[in-house]
């Protein structure tokens, strides 16, 4: 049974016709006659009967024709491959893998864009710390569309597109002994630290790597499983923590905390887009990440 004998046993179901499914299929009457014959002995049925003047299908012939024509539609579907994607008329659900630092900022605007533009579809950020086998499993096996971070040193086969910049401060209490200004190289060592870990990855080792470099080091004493959870925390504490500047700048304005800048030449950390290349050429794929790196562009200019 190939492509050829499911089309013409479909357009005979539907026809109820040798010499119509010849015309429309552009072939000989003796050729449709010799795929009929063929058609009969693979499904063991007639499939055609004369009634009266007229052929008319039997009752399991009438079962096929869904079949066939699905089998027809996956077939089409794998030789022409859909090359256009109108967001405003899917109702795909897509999935975004995240770490929880770009809830207050980006993660809105994102979605904001998100149903704008495609009302009609749903959207799932995951929390990298809930993702079983880690983010690399999940863009893999297509659970995962795309990732978000900001790690120094993502895996090589994934493909990345760089977003935008967010430079390194440090975020205490506003009556944090430190006094404004005072912050130097050995108050930073000196202090108490807090950090926020994540699944895997973690933006604490992001961050040591970093003030590693500038020859900088800190003393953790507490660790979080949520960014959302640190600035509550530094509120009640005399810990310290470096974080970025669009996070630390959000809670300034709804806690009494303050920013101070990291002492020494602490480079920005960069956000990116992250995706495997099963989804690399796939066209709904392809307007998520411009969607992504659209809010991006949007937040930072």
């Amino acid at each position: 049974m190939d492509s050829y004998l499911i089309r013409v046993l479909l357009t005979l179901l539907t026809e109820s016709s040798v010499s119509r499914t010849a015309a429309l299929l552009d072939q000989s009457q003796p050729t449709i006659s010799v795929a009929l014959r063929k058609l009969r002995k693979l499904t063991g049925d007639p499939l055609l009967v004369r009634s009266g003047s007229r052929m008319v299908p039997t009752s399991h012939a009438l079962t096929l024709i869904d079949p066939a024509a699905q089998a027809l539609a996956s077939i089409e579907s794998i030789l022409h491959p859909t090359t256009s994607f109108n967001p405003a008329n899917t109702n795909k659900t897509f999935r975004i893998g995240s770490p929880d630092y770009l809830d207050v900022f980006f993660v809105p605007a994102v979605v904001n864009a998100f149903h704008t533009e495609a009302p009609g579809a749903k959207i799932e950020f995951k929390h990298l710390m809930t993702l079983d086998g880690g983010y690399e499993h999940g863009l893999e096996t297509g659970y995962l569309d795309l990732v978000i971070g900001n790690w120094r040193t993502p895996p090589e086969h994934l493909h990345l597109q760089p977003l935008c910049e967010d430079a390194l401060v440090c975020l205490m209490r506003t009556g944090h002994p430190v006094r404004p200004g005072q912050l130097d190289a050995h108050a930073y060592q000196e202090a108490e630290h807090l950090a926020v870990t994540t699944h895997n990855t973690t933006a604490w080792g992001t961050i040591d790597v970093e003030l590693s470099r500038c020859g900088l080091s800190r003393t953790v004493t507490t660790t979080l499983p949520y960014f959302g959870m640190a600035p509550y925390v530094l509120v009640r504490s005399n810990l310290m923590f470096t974080t970025t500047r669009t996070l630390a700048e959000h809670y300034c304005n709804v806690l009494p905390l303050r920013i101070e800048p990291v002492p020494g030449d602490v480079k920005a950390l960069t956000y990116y887009q992250l995706w495997h290349d099963r989804t690399h050429r796939s066209v709904a794929a392809v307007w998520l990440r411009r969607l992504v790196a659209g809010v991006a562009k949007a937040l930072v200019s």
